[in-house]
């Protein structure tokens, strides 16, 4: 602020957008746009000229083209030059200075807004995150669950068993006692303490509040047998009798100061299940305000689900509010999605509604309802396609692979999946490599620069474990912890089979963790349901051959090529692959490490 009321005249704008005012020298646009550029709390600037008496439209495009050459490459500059033909040719120096410019200055602020989407886009393709069985021990209780619901023919849970699914992916749900009779609906709201709610348990009857089969704040064990009474005529009025399989009880939930939400998911036909968050209660359909996301999610992607929405704002604490428990609800989203991820082929539509959200003194984040919808159950009798589910578009990143393993050596080493964020790692590998392995690995003399280039690294570590998974070894024994070995598996295009690639630094080779590496590729492609793994290799990269041969890959010299064909049936191990067959087969050079 100080130098630009220096440069500037009082009556400036002091303000974001800076007014320079129709007597602005090209030399004053300059050193605006530097002072500009300078400040720690700009992301980026748009210069708008309008002609004026005293305006030099040419001559200001040429000191913003130098001005821009100082600074390019820390913050864009946008320019909007008005006035159609009469300063085409300082649009011309514009452009030749690569500033893209518009006609009007809305359109290059709503060029800011897509470029601000990008980066957000980008920064959510740097997220990674973890999921595995083993994070929610209790899985196995809801697999019997859902498989006895499928062996009875349903389709839908009852409320009680969705809540019970809930609870065992650590979503905080509201303690249901079931009551098949009024007798034990009083019994059970004398255990809980009054007031308490009671709402209709059915197999079939999916919204309960439309057919009144729920009934709030109750106080009294008169009330809860007139509510059992109620709920169980409306129900038989207009249902089959074994619709009605009596009721649940639960607390009265003080919703003071506390949102309603809702968080469900359900499938798309191109990316399986897709996960929705916004405002929930009944009037959900009214409001609209939803974001969507893909499973799974970490804290930072669940955070930006619910910045997407316009309850966010509310969450956060208005009118004396106080924010809700806005961690909590983080983790009970994360763990939402690891549920989904789980039990996708399962389960066809998950809601949680209402969802009461409020600080973590008045008791955070608690489920009060919930349901659960299953893909028809597959038999020999069913006319359902087990191919028709379509699986998540996106696989978590693999923490199953991450453990230690002890070289020949004794040098410990922390085996794990690639990462984003791995890149300056892999720059710092190749540094490592000689030539004579660079030579081997990619069948030709690749130079260091072409190898740590970034646009062919983005490709190396943005994998999406499913296409692409490269599995890395770091030395735990050094004190930087440095990637000293790394194998990639390629599935190939149109055939379900994949292809190998590995390379280990100099200095690490003949410990084992070749080997190591490809037994772990081998069990990912097993689990993959993948026929066949394919590699090729020169005929004198023995190190090589000796770890495939070791670990069952049957190796074709192919003299004419001067290359060894390597393959691995998974579906029938003692099968044996004639050299006319390899040559049949075309293998490709993956992108490797």
């Amino acid at each position: 602020m100080h130098q630009l009321n220096q440069l500037l005249p009082p009556h400036w704008s002091k303000a974001n957008p800076i007014d320079l005012l129709g007597d602005a020298t090209p030399d004053t646009y300059a050193k605006a746009v530097t002072i500009a550029a300078q400040n720690q709390y700009s992301d980026g600037i748009l210069i708008v000229l309008t002609p004026q008496s005293m305006t030099d439209p040419t001559e200001t495009a040429r000191r913003i083209a130098e001005v821009s050459k100082k600074i390019r490459g820390t913050k864009p500059i946008l320019a909007s030059w008005m006035g159609g033909a009469g300063v085409m040719g300082a649009r011309a120096i514009l452009d030749e200075a690569e500033i893209p410019t518009y006609d009007y200055p809305d359109s290059a602020a709503e060029m800011f807004s897509y470029m601000f989407q990008y980066s957000v886009n980008v920064s959510q393709l740097y997220q990674c995150p973890r999921w595995c069985a083993e994070m929610h021990p209790e899985s196995q209780m809801v697999d019997s669950i859902l498989t006895r619901a499928q062996s009875a023919g349903r389709t839908m849970l009852t409320e009680f068993e969705s809540k019970q699914i809930l609870s065992a992916y650590g979503i905080p749900t509201v303690r249901t006692i079931l009551a098949r009779s009024a007798e034990e609906a009083v019994r059970a709201a004398n255990e809980i303490g009054y007031p308490v709610v009671v709402k209709i348990n059915s197999e079939t009857i999916t919204h309960k509040t439309d057919v009144g089969g729920v009934k709030l704040n109750l106080i009294s064990p008169e009330q809860v047998r007139e509510a059992f009474d109620s709920i169980h005529e409306a129900v038989e009025s207009k249902f089959e009798k074994g619709d009605f399989l009596g009721v649940t009880c639960q607390p009265m939930v003080d919703d003071r100061d506390a949102y309603e939400l809702i968080v469900g998911a359900s499938p798309d036909d191109q990316f399986g299940p897709v996960m929705m968050f916004g405002s929930g209660g009944t009037l959900v359909e009214v409001y609209q305000d939803r974001s969507l996301a893909l499973p799974p999610l970490n804290s930072n992607l669940a955070h930006l689900m619910m910045k997407d929405t316009k309850i966010y704002k509310a969450l956060k604490g208005v009118r004396g509010k106080s924010s809700v428990d806005i961690h909590a609800l983080e983790k009970l989203i994360v763990n939402f999605s690891h549920l989904v991820m789980e039990k996708w082929n399962y389960i066809s539509e998950i809601e949680i509604n209402p969802l009461l959200a409020s600080s973590s003194a008045r008791g955070g984040c608690v489920a009060l309802d919930a349901r659960v919808i299953l893909h028809p159950p597959v038999d020999a009798g069913s006319t359902a396609d087990p191919h028709s589910i379509i699986r998540p578009a996106i696989r978590p990143y693999p923490s199953q692979y991450e453990q230690q393993f002890v070289s020949k050596k004794g040098r410990v080493m922390l085996i794990r999946a690639i990462m984003p964020e791995d890149e300056p790692l892999i720059v710092d590998f190749h540094k490592r490599i000689s030539e004579e392995s660079v030579y081997t690995r990619y069948l030709s003399d690749m130079r260091y620069e072409d190898r740590v280039s970034h646009n062919r690294l983005i490709r190396v570590c943005h994998v999406d474990y499913d296409r692409d998974i490269a599995i890395i070894a770091m030395d735990q024994s050094s004190s930087t912890g440095k990637l000293v070995a790394a194998a990639r598996l390629t599935k190939e295009h149109g055939r379900n089979t994949a292809e190998f690639s590995m390379l280990v630094a100099d200095d690490y080779q003949g410990e084992g963790l070749g080997g190591k590496l490809l037994r772990e590729l081998i069990e990912h492609a097993k689990a993959d349901g993948l026929d066949a793994i394919e590699a090729v290799v020169l005929q004198t990269n023995r190190a090589m051959i000796h770890v495939a041969e070791k670990a069952g890959f049957e190796c074709i010299y192919d003299k004419e090529e001067g290359v060894v064909k390597q393959f691995l049936n998974l579906r029938d191990p003692h099968m044996p692959i004639s050299m006319e067959e390899m040559k049949l087969r075309r293998f490709s050079a993956p992108i490797c490490i």
